[in-house]
């Protein structure tokens, strides 16, 4: 048993972001990642042409049928010969469907899970979105309105990295930018024929997470400007796009405080009922199913939604049957 004072459950997008916040305030923390250990100089392959790869870089249909048949179709220009390592396959992980129903769960079980994988796509939530609840009379009204999140939207989008335009758009609130990226001749054309014809409608860059203007901490970290290779989905060597494997791992490895366990498949978390608090992580290696406890003050479950929501359910005791938190039966 070995003890922190704070586990972090996954490293993925959320999970990457917990342990930089923690390690950078002198905690001394643990990531569990449940899958192997991804090295973007043996496991990217965004320097490798189609013609270096096999099937020029496709995968043969009976393996997609086999394997990938729930993700390929929506992500067909992402699962490759040469990134096929970085997508869970369908056949050994499957899950079950509510009759009449259909989900394609996209997944990456691997140092830094989606955030290789995203399309990075950045944008913020506007004050209408906060107040939507609460104007419309539906659900739950929001606790924290747009005004309370700014501080924190910049903060992130500082360290992150987001190319895109300012535009005042009260539907789609500016963001702390890095100049974006050109439209082309046959964008501004586009642009200057819709927003003439029809009022109101706005023709915009996207807004991505990807370097155009380094800062020194982004250069610090080993991250430099964007190329616009189109090969994003391969893993980028310069570091352009964010993710955790690129950004916040690095920035929490570099205080000393980190430390990483692979292979590791949390079963459950522990609970205490005279201090009323999780104190543990049960694990099991993916290599050997050797079961281990991690100890921990305060544990981060960056699982995904519907892992961690697993893992809640797997977490049963006296005071949870039914699953951690999960007394309203609604986990």
């Amino acid at each position: 048993m070995a003890d922190f004072d704070a586990i972090v459950v996954g490293s993925g997008m959320s999970g990457g972001m917990s342990a930089k916040e923690l390690t950078e305030r002198g905690l001394k923390v643990l990531v569990l990642e449940r899958g192997p250990e991804i090295v973007p100089e043996r496991d990217y392959t965004d320097q490798l042409t189609p013609w270096q790869t096999p099937n020029l870089d496709n995968v043969p249909q009976d393996e997609i049928q086999q394997h990938y048949f729930k993700q390929y179709p929506g992500v067909a220009y992402a699962i490759k010969e040469s990134t096929k390592h970085f997508w869970v396959k369908d056949d050994e992980h499957p899950y079950e469907e509510a009759e009449g129903t259909s989900y394609d769960w996209l997944r990456g079980y691997h140092t830094a899970g989606r955030s290789i994988m995203w399309s990075r796509q950045t944008y913020r939530l506007s004050a209408k979105d906060f107040t939507a609840n609460r104007d419309e009379g539906i659900a739950i009204d929001w606790p924290v309105r747009y005004e309370d999140i700014v501080p924190w939207y910049e903060k992130v989008e500082t360290f992150v990295g987001v190319a895109g335009t300012e535009e005042g758009l009260e539907q789609l609130p500016d963001s702390k930018f890095q100049p974006a990226f050109e439209l082309t001749d046959v964008e501004q054309a586009f642009k200057q024929r819709v927003e003439t014809r029809f009022n109101g409608r706005n023709v915009i860059p996207a807004r991505i997470a990807h370097l155009t203007d380094a800062t020194e901490e982004q250069r610090s970290l080993g991250r430099s400007n964007c190329q616009a290779r189109n090969r994003c989905h391969h893993g980028c060597t310069f570091k352009a796009y964010f993710s955790s494997l690129n950004a916040t791992l690095p920035a929490a490895e570099r205080t000393g405080n980190l430390t990483m366990v692979h292979n590791a498949i949390v079963q459950s978390l522990d609970y205490d009922t005279d201090s009323n608090r999780v104190t543990g992580v049960r694990v099991i290696d993916a290599e050997t199913n050797e079961r281990r406890l991690y100890t921990s003050k305060v544990v981060f479950l960056n699982a995904s939604a519907i892992a961690s929501a697993l893992i809640l359910l797997n977490s049963k005791s006296e005071a949870f049957p039914t699953g951690l938190a999960n007394r309203s039966d609604q986990v």
